[in-house]
């Protein structure tokens, strides 16, 4: 009678729970389509504020009314631009200095010296932020589609800045789809059960509507700031981390089935054998993410806080909304493969694994040996990465406006036309400023700014003058970056200048140099971190090391392999200078999970059986499950692939191969081999390197016997 209490009780509570997050679902849902309502993507806004580029737009605001970013129309006939096609750009012009939000009047058009192109400079007022994308959108409709042999594109830093806008905006709905797609499709193959992967999926959907809720709130209040880079990474990492976390948790219940008649006993022991390494596993990766707010760049610190909330929600959700499920579920959710309570030993279903464990028992030594020199060798391939400033051409994975537009530029003028570097400096070293700029090679031309419709004199503003500098690389290749550095030198040596140099280019080399001071402060801070999280963990000091540097050469050998993939496979010319540090955030901070997976089970087990034995039966109990969590994250993070933004693409393929290299080859060989090598040490200064040595030793005499 007490336990038909104690059932219904059980069921009352799960159906409660239950109910109470559908209703949360109801109310959160619609925020994860609202995330593009809140979502920047200013880069110029994302500058550290102490940087170079930043003075010197601070200082621009006084010589203009309004600040502007120049959209560069550019028309092109390779036969010879004809007088009919010079009235058309007259009266596109006129036309482009009616719309709101265009700033007049606009310069002359400029006809190219071989006069096959003619280029408009359509200055847009800054203060539109993102409506600088619809401002864009109708000067593409006032100039129409190509006509008779003469081309126009839009193009400039207000051309790039609406195609990425276009590409952002469009992230809900592809992205989303595609990820639960492929989420459904593996768990299907997982489970193989047409009820099972109902549970994990629902779970997932309801973390990523809770995500989005907070996020939008957050964002929307000023709290934290949201970009399309991470309003995509949010959708694929809730998905990947939270699908992980279900796996494990199921897996867990579904071993405890075996070992307890009731649901809701099992459902208990599942939740204290699986929530202190699934809470240490989120809580990892949280504090991972929370670490880029460390970056001086505000784009790094808007990814961080919003990763962290989307983990945080997803764990609130997979430790109560999925075991109420799982518990009204009970067993016949695992139909056609329901388990029995039967007192079954759990490595008994892991028949594969429980061999590849007896593989690594009788060759522990070659394997880690082997496994480790391998991935070495794969490291070797970082040389070959290449990071630098993706130009505007390399950031798009199929041709865009602006792309197309900024080519037809470097065709007929100084690539620098229509984003010129500005210099700033005082007046009476203005000439000299001008001459010392002149000779630093890549510079075009040199001359003083003028407001339009003024007299054409210099403007003067609180004793200060700015220069305009052509470079004759396009403003986003390295050619253009080496230009500015040495610009700068040059500019900064003239005695009494006080010289600032900023502008378009600026801005990118500056953002390079903040993205490898990022990367030096950031990288050893989360090292640092998971270690204490590992230590507090495992109760040991020697394990967290070893862990820390399987995932660091995982994570060198990831490089390398990509390296690879992104010259050979892809065709990519490089990567971005962010990119080394946001696979590092991910691959680290996730990677680690499945360290906490395998060898929070390991210690559980060599408690009861001794560290060799224990590590033997933590590999076979948990390499199916952890195996299966690394191809659902690697498969979620490859979705990015869809977007047509080539930092996402690289950055989903890095994770990708990562977690499946960690999960195959880091987790299932080197971490296990390596462990069972060194035995009962691997849990120093801990008691358990002291206390289960006997034990150790016939457990492994057991396990070598089978």
């Amino acid at each position: 009678m007490a336990g038909g209490r104690s059932r219904w009780t059980a069921t009352l509570i799960a159906v409660v729970v239950v109910l109470g997050w559908l209703v949360v679902g109801g109310l959160a849902g619609p925020y994860s389509g609202k995330l593009g309502d809140v979502a920047t993507n200013d880069n110029a806004a994302f500058l550290p504020a102490d940087a170079e580029a930043t003075r010197a737009q601070d200082l621009a605001a006084g010589f203009v009314d309004r600040e502007t970013t120049p959209a560069l129309v550019v028309y092109e006939r390779t036969s010879g631009i004809t007088p009919a096609d010079q009235q058309r750009v007259q009266a596109d012009a006129a036309r482009f200095a009616e719309l709101p939000g265009v700033v007049g009047p606009l310069p002359p058009p400029i006809v190219s010296q071989d006069r096959q192109a003619v280029q408009v400079v359509v200055p847009i007022d800054a203060a539109e932020g993102e409506q600088i994308g619809a401002v864009v959108d109708r000067l593409r409709e006032i100039t129409g589609s190509d006509r008779d042999g003469l081309t126009v594109d839009v193009a400039g830093p207000a051309g790039l800045l609406a195609d990425l806008i276009e590409v952002f905006t469009a992230i809900d709905g592809p992205l989303l789809l595609v990820t639960l797609v492929v989420v459904l499709v593996i768990l299907l193959i997982v489970y193989r059960s047409p009820v099972l992967w109902v549970f994990p999926l629902l779970a997932a959907g309801m973390s990523y509507s809770l995500a989005s809720l907070f996020v939008y709130v957050l964002a929307k209040n000023d709290v934290i700031k949201l970009n399309g880079q991470a309003q995509g990474i949010l959708t694929v990492l809730v998905f990947g981390a939270g699908t992980d976390y279900a796996l494990l948790l199921i897996a867990r219940y579904r071993e405890e089935l075996h070992r307890h008649e009731r649901p809701w006993d099992a459902m208990r022991a599942a939740w204290r054998g699986a929530a202190p390494a699934i809470i240490a596993s989120g809580a990892t990766v949280i504090v991972s993410l929370l670490c880029l707010l460390l970056s001086s760049l505000n784009s790094n610190r808007a990814l961080g806080p919003v990763s962290a909330v989307g983990i945080a929600a997803t764990l609130l959700v997979m430790l109560t909304f999925l075991p109420a499920l799982l518990l009204l579920g009970g067993r016949w959710a695992f139909w056609p493969r329901r388990p029995r309570f039967d007192q079954a030993d759990p490595r008994t279903e892991h028949g594969i694994w429980g061999r590849i464990a007896g593989f690594v028992a009788r060759r522990a030594r070659t394997v880690w040996i082997v496994t480790a020199v391998v991935l070495a060798a794969l490291a070797l391939g970082v040389t070959q990465l290449g990071a630098t400033t993706l130009g505007q051409s390399d950031l798009f994975t199929k041709s865009t406006d602006s792309v197309a537009g900024q080519d037809v530029i470097a065709r007929h003028y100084p690539a620098g036309t229509g984003s010129p570097a500005t210099i700033f400096t005082s007046q009476g070293t203005a000439e000299q400023v001008a001459r010392v700029a002149q000779g630093v090679p890549g510079v075009s031309s040199v001359r003083p700014f003028s407001r339009p419709g003024g007299t054409g004199s210099p403007e003067v503003v609180d004793g200060r003058v700015q220069l305009q500098a052509t470079l004759a690389d396009p403003p986003d290749s390295n050619g253009a970056e080496r230009t500015i550095r040495e610009l700068r030198v040059a500019v900064h040596r003239v005695p009494g200048a006080d010289a600032v140099v900023g502008g378009f280019t600026a801005i990118n080399v500056d953002t390079a140099d903040a993205s490898t001071r990022d990367r030096n402060v950031i990288i050893p801070v989360v090292l640092l971190v998971i270690a204490v999280i590992l230590a507090v963990l495992l109760r040991a000091l020697l394990a967290p090391v070893l862990l820390i540097a399987t995932v660091v050469l995982s994570f060198l050998a990831t490089l390398g392999l990509c390296a690879l993939i992104f010259r050979h496979i892809l065709d990519f010319p490089g990567v971005d200078q962010s990119f080394p540090l946001f696979a590092f955030v991910f691959l680290v901070a996730l990677g680690i999970d499945y360290n906490i997976f395998l060898m929070s089970r390991v210690r559980e087990e060599s408690v009861r059986r001794g560290t060799r034995a224990g590590v033997l039966t933590g590999l076979a109990v948990t390499g199916g499950v952890i195996t299966s969590a690394g191809i659902v994250l690697a498969a979620t993070f490859s979705a990015l692939a869809v977007l047509p933004l080539v930092v996402l693409v690289e950055l989903g393929v890095a994770v990708a191969a990562g977690v499946l290299l960690d999960t195959i080859v880091v987790r299932s060989l080197l971490v296990p081999a390596l462990a069972y090598d060194i035995g009962p040490k691997i849990w120093w200064p801990g008691g358990l390197s002291r206390n289960n040595r006997n034990g150790d030793r016939a457990g492994a005499e057991v396990e070598h016997a089978r």
